[in-house]
């Protein structure tokens, strides 16, 4: 009985972090199409964009990330909602932009809640970062979510790690990117299991590199209990996403690889073999669970007394479209207390996907 309680108690304790493998867009994701990562905490969240707490409850948690631009910090928290969507609703998020909708909730969402990191914060372009990093990412581009089990304990000890850093540092492309913030933040959780590796991409870290070393880590540790969804971009406002590479799987397979061979082939016989033995793992499964508005919507309208049906006719969407939630599980949602829909966040948008 004692063991039966303990276990029971551990399920309560655990909660979700997720790495985010955001995809490369545009004409820099062209160049360097490794993309960017971000992670996602669901007990973590915002007092401020650079102060962190624990989430009251309703509270949809917080993303943390590193960017250039931003003012000289070294990273920078945004709520969940208002990172992906621009708004503070995900009920109010569009199902469809263009880039005046774009830049119009950007903008309101701005002057709201970001004018406290500085008044004179440029909003950034193609060459430079800026805080419009930090407000719509699923307008640009699609987005893997890896989840992980985290403790109280570590969710605590990391808040009060980076409380008292100074959070001030350079951005610099190739040592000090968003994938090695992602990377410190993965080894504080699982000690010794992220660090700078020569191969692949000759000792640079990069976003794919960061998941597919988590998924490694989670094949060898089930009690990771790793899994993995995708947040579809919102059509529209940029053309789709592509997939993210590691750098010498960019050079191996894009335009590089052939001034290279020309240049160097010894090079570019390195850069072939690095690929052929560590650059052409598959982290994400083919399709993916899906979260999205529809599922950010239901679950925000957990507290009421529809939400089951509104979970319920979610998923029923999803199998209509020819999604990956099966019929019995829309049934067990519609059937489910309305109690244990009220996990706000990603990993309750996931349990009700299961």
């Amino acid at each position: 009985m004692a063991l039966v309680v303990f276990t029971c108690a551990c399920e309560r304790s655990r909660a979700q972090a997720a790495l985010l493998m955001e995809e490369p867009y545009g004409f820099f994701g062209f160049l360097n199409p490794t993309g960017h990562n971000a992670i996602y905490f669901e007990r973590i969240c915002a007092e401020t964009p650079v102060k962190l707490r624990r989430c009251e409850p309703g509270e949809m948690g917080a993303v943390l990330s590193r960017y250039q631009g931003i003012d000289g910090y070294d990273w920078v928290a945004m709520p969940l909602v208002p990172y992906l969507y621009s708004v503070e609703e995900a009920s109010s998020a569009p199902t469809r932009v263009d880039r005046e909708t774009v830049t119009r909730l950007r903008s309101r969402y701005h002057e709201a809640h970001l004018l406290d990191l500085s008044e004179n914060l440029p909003a950034g372009g193609v060459a430079r970062g800026g805080w419009t990093e930090l407000v719509g990412a699923a307008y640009e581009r699609r987005i893997y979510a890896l989840f992980f089990a985290t403790a109280e304990e570590q969710d605590d000890a990391l808040i009060a790690h980076l409380n008292a850093d100074r959070n001030r540092s350079r951005f610099e492309l190739f040592y000090s990117n968003c994938a090695d913030f992602a990377r410190t933040i993965l080894d504080f959780y699982f000690p010794g299991r992220f660090r700078r590796e020569i191969f692949p991409d000759a000792g640079m870290t990069t976003p794919k590199q960061v998941a597919w070393k988590l998924e490694r880590y989670a094949r060898a540790h089930p009690d990771t209990h790793l899994e993995i969804f995708e947040i579809p971009q919102i059509p529209g406002y940029r053309r789709p996403s592509h997939s993210n590479k590691d750098i010498v799987e960019s050079l191996a397979t894009t335009v590089y690889a052939l001034p290279i061979l020309l240049a160097n082939p010894y090079i570019a016989g390195g850069i072939g073999v690095d690929y052929a033995v560590r650059g052409r793992h598959r982290i994400i499964p083919r399709h993916p669970p899906i979260l999205d508005m529809d599922s950010f919507f239901a679950m925000r309208g957990a507290s009421t007394n529809t939400a089951p049906t509104a979970i319920a006719q979610t998923a029923q969407n999803k199998v209509s479209a020819g999604g990956t939630v099966s019929s019995a599980a829309a049934k067990s949602m519609a059937e489910a207390p309305t109690h244990a829909a009220t996990n706000a966040g990603l990993r309750g948008i996931k349990d009700n996907h299961e």
